[in-house]
C-alpha cells in the first residue's frame, strides 16, 4: 500500500506542537456554533412543522425540478415534491405560512397548487389535499433527539470497553464538536433543516468516530510498544495513520460532494451537512482527538495489559 501514501509512513510532523492552538480554535468554533442555534434556532422544514399535502395526478409524466420551479414562481418556495408510483402521480407538502394571505383552506391550497403545475399541454388533476400535523412532526423531532442520546451512549460504552475511558470521553467530545459544528452551520445560514439533513449529521457521527477510532487503535499500540512519552507517541500515531486519514476522507468527500451536485433538491441537505461533516471530523480526529487525549493525562499505565492478565497468560500450556 505505500505507493497510495499520501505522506511519507516514517513522517515526523509535530503535530502534538500546536494541541493548545488547535484546541481553542476547536472550542471556539463549538462556542460559535451553539451560539448560533441559541440565537437563529433551525429552520425546521415540513417533516417538523407540518403543513398541508396535496396529491395530484398528471396527464404525462413530468420532471420534478420542473415542478418545484413552478411552485417557486408562485410563492410556495422550499416546496416537497415527489412521485407516487406512476411518473404521472404527484406528492406536493407545503409549510402553511408559504400559502398566499388569506388562504387557510386545505382545498383552497390544493388548487391553487394544481393551477401552478397545470401547463396546456400536460394539465394536473387534483386527486387530494389534507392538512398534515405537526404532532408527527414533533414526535419525528423527539425521536431523532432519541437517536442521538442512544449514539452516543453506545458509542461510549463500545469505547470505554474497547479502549479505556479517557478513550472513550476524548473520542465522544470529538464527535460532539463535528455534530454541533455541523449543526451550527444549518442554524447560521438558515438552511431548511429536514429530516434527510437529520440522517446526514448521524452519518457524521459515524465517520467522525471511526477515523477517530482508527488514530486511538495506532495510539493503543504505540503506547505499549514504543519507549518514548505520550507526546511523541500521539505524534507518531497521527503521523503512521495519516495518509489512511487523508485518502479516506477524500473518498468520501468526492462521493457525497457529487450527490450535493446531482442528487436534487431532495438530498441536497444530507450532502450538505456530510461534506461539512467529513472536512471537519477529518481535522478532528487529528487536531483535537489526541490533545485532548494528552489534556485528560493519558499514560502508558492506561493501556498495558493488568498485571492478572499476564500471569493468567503465563499459565496457559
Amino acid at each position: 500500500m505505500k505507493p497510495f501514501n499520501v505522506f511519507p509512513y516514517g513522517s515526523t510532523i509535530d503535530f502534538m506542537r500546536l494541541r493548545m492552538v488547535s484546541l481553542i480554535v476547536a472550542a471556539a468554533l463549538m462556542f460559535a456554533a451553539i451560539g448560533a442555534i441559541a440565537v437563529n434556532g433551525f429552520n425546521f422544514a415540513l417533516d417538523f412543522t407540518g403543513g398541508i399535502g396535496v396529491e395530484l395526478r398528471m396527464g404525462k409524466p413530468v420532471d420534478i425540478e420542473v415542478v418545484r420551479d413552478r411552485l417557486d414562481k408562485a410563492g410556495y418556495t422550499h416546496a416537497q415534491v415527489q412521485t407516487l408510483g406512476a411518473g404521472t402521480d404527484l406528492l406536493v407538502r407545503l409549510q402553511e405560512e408559504a400559502t398566499p394571505e388569506g388562504v387557510d383552506k386545505a382545498a383552497s391550497v390544493g388548487q391553487l397548487v394544481r393551477q401552478a403545475v397545470s401547463t396546456p399541454d400536460n394539465p394536473a388533476v387534483l386527486r387530494s389535499s389534507a392538512e398534515i400535523s405537526s404532532q408527527v412532526g414533533k414526535e419525528l423531532a423527539l425521536n431523532g433527539i432519541w437517536a442521538v442520546v442512544f449514539v452516543i451512549v453506545g458509542f461510549m460504552i463500545y469505547i470505554s470497553f474497547r479502549f479505556q475511558a479517557k478513550f472513550a470521553a476524548a473520542a465522544i467530545v470529538t464527535t460532539l464538536h463535528d455534530v454541533v459544528v455541523v449543526l451550527g452551520w444549518f442554524a447560521l445560514t438558515g438552511h431548511e433543516f429536514d429530516l434527510t439533513v437529520l440522517a446526514g449529521v448521524l452519518s457524521v457521527m459515524g465517520f467522525s468516530i471511526n477515523d477517530t477510532i482508527v488514530v486511538f487503535d495506532r495510539v493503543r499500540e504505540n503506547f505499549r510498544g514504543m519507549r518514548a512519552d505520550p507526546v511523541s507517541v500521539l505524534n507518531a500515531s497521527i503521523n503512521q495513520t495519516l495518509s489512511r486519514t487523508v485518502i479516506t476522507s477524500f473518498v468520501a468527500f468526492l462521493t457525497v460532494f457529487a450527490l450535493y451536485m446531482f442528487g436534487g433538491d431532495s438530498l441536497r441537505g444530507m450532502a450538505e451537512a456530510q461534506i461539512i461533516g467529513i472536512v471537519v471530523g477529518t481535522l478532528s480526529s487529528i487536531f483535537v482527538a489526541c490533545p485532548l487525549l494528552l489534556w485528560f493525562g493519558t499514560t502508558k499505565q492506561d493501556l498495558m495489559p493488568k498485571a492478572r492478565d499476564e500471569e493468567a497468560l503465563a499459565r496457559r500450556p
